[in-house]
């Protein structure tokens, strides 16, 4: 599956608004490009060491994910935030960088994702709040 690339692209949202009853995290950048993520998509591409790994090739593949909400945003300093999630899941931290690379590739991440867990098997329950409206 592919990661999010970390680049320094200097982008940083203008409005950042969490819809908790869609499992949504909307985000506007330069106060025009708005994008809407959901939750379970930035839980399954979370750039946490639980689930990314300590390094390449060590990435633990997200299943269960669907019904997946966020409970919190928590600012961290001038680059980024950490996103609660309701299944425990807090230890990302998601920098403006890589928000925006999530955003703008959104759609090729999230069919790698599901190639991915085609690959391994695993069907996802459906979900009308699910990253497939990604």
């Amino acid at each position: 599956m592919k990661r999010p690339e970390r680049k320094n692209t200097g982008v940083i949202p203008t409005d950042i608004r969490l819809h908790r009853r869609s499992r949504t995290l909307e985000l506007e950048f330069d106060g025009e490009q708005t994008y809407s993520l959901s939750a379970e998509y930035l839980r399954v591409y979370s750039p946490s060491a639980e689930v990314r790994g300590h390094g390449p090739g060590q990435a633990i593949l997200q299943v269960g994910k669907e019904a997946v909400g966020i409970t919190d945003l928590e600012p961290v300093g001038q680059y980024a935030i950490r996103i609660v999630f309701d299944d425990g899941h807090s230890t990302g931290l998601y920098s403006w960088d890589l928000l925006y690379d999530l955003a703008t590739h959104q759609a090729e991440y999230w069919r790698d994702y599901l190639a991915e867990l085609e690959a391994a098997g695993y069907q996802r329950r459906s979900d009308d709040n699910s990253g497939d409206a990604v």
